[in-house]
């Protein structure tokens, strides 16, 4: 399976074969938009029409596929949720690509890719709690079979990852925001501020702008700060919300595993707290490699094959969806 993955900013490419990833190639954009400090759209669909051709090129030949026409049994493609520009280059290349090697063209949505993240390292066991966390979401998923998605709870307002990314401009920190943070984090003091921690409640819901607001209050009372401190604490903040929520769910109802995905998955320091709430359960986590955290061809090439083993295949006029919802 072709796997092909333009919702946001990266350009990912992935051939995946019996469940193992045989080759990929992701051509991120972050140098690109550092100075807006945050994803442009219009740049980002020039960019990836630029680079989408290359990419699929190097896979193939990475793969080692003579005639994908013969080799491949399907395409994969997120066709959304993302930006609109940048879904349309990806779906264009995969309508193009099945045409004409004949093969099936499978529409996959990105946030069921990052579910299918986890699946590429460890089997995942139902029913399953998952936690999708980046810039657009911060969602919990519940699975009970293979395909049936229920959410518990999802994004109020700002998403965990839009959160990290404001608070680093607030900062002065470079784009994207999630890994400058915890860069700077690891140099700070986390609990020498205490900042609030919404929705405590009985709420599965997420929400983070109050969050960002009061980093800002704090910044425009307290003149010149320690950016490492502020950094550490909010971090801190963020991640004990996110595993607050987790551990709320786990005391609700049983379930056999934890999933974490998107690209605050990638973030050490919730890793580690949903490592040690699983283990304290009793349950699995299954937590990917970082670099199945972020966008990636990859985690769409699975979910692709999943889909296309259900008989689900794409008519090839199918549209983009830039707010396509999994549950």
């Amino acid at each position: 399976m072709l796997g092909i993955e333009t919702s946001c900013d990266e350009t990912a490419v992935a051939v995946l074969k019996r469940g193992r990833v045989t080759a990929e190639t992701i051509v991120a954009q972050n140098d690109l938009h550092a100075d807006f400090g945050g994803v442009v759209p219009e740049l980002a669909s020039r960019q990836h029409a630029r680079a989408i051709t290359r990419s699929i090129s190097d896979v193939l030949r990475q793969s080692q596929l003579s005639s994908p026409a013969k080799d491949l049994d399907g395409v994969a493609v997120t066709y959304g949720p993302g930006l609109a520009g940048s879904l349309m280059v990806g779906v264009s290349a995969a309508k193009a690509l099945s045409l004409a090697w004949d093969v099936p063209l499978v529409a996959v949505d990105h946030m069921e890719g990052h579910l299918f993240a986890g699946t590429l390292m460890s089997p995942v066991d139902l029913p399953s709690l998952t936690l999708l966390v980046s810039g657009g979401h911060s969602q919990l998923i519940e699975i009970t079979e293979p395909g049936r998605y229920v959410e518990l709870g999802g994004t109020l307002d700002d998403a965990a990852g839009e959160a990290f990314d404001k608070v680093a401009r607030l900062l002065g920190l470079s784009f994207p925001g999630g890994p400058e943070i915890e860069r700077v984090a690891l140099l700070g003091d986390g609990s020498y501020i205490r900042f609030p921690r919404a929705l405590s409640g009985d709420t599965l819901d997420f929400s983070f702008s109050g969050l960002k607001t009061a980093v800002l209050r704090y910044l425009e009372i307290h003149g010149p700060v320690n950016v490492n401190d502020v950094a550490a604490a909010f971090q801190e903040a963020v991640v004990d919300a996110l595993a607050h929520k987790v551990g709320m769910a786990l005391r609700k109802r049983e379930y056999r595993s934890v999933v974490i995905g998107g690209g605050v998955a990638a973030n050490t320091l919730l890793r580690s707290r949903i490592e040690e709430l699983c283990a304290a359960a009793g349950v699995k986590a299954v937590i990917p490699p970082k670099r199945l955290c972020t966008d990636n061809g990859a985690m769409i090439a699975a979910a692709g094959a999943f889909r296309l083993g259900l008989g689900q295949v794409a008519a090839l006029d199918i549209g983009i969806d830039t707010s396509l919802s999994l549950a």
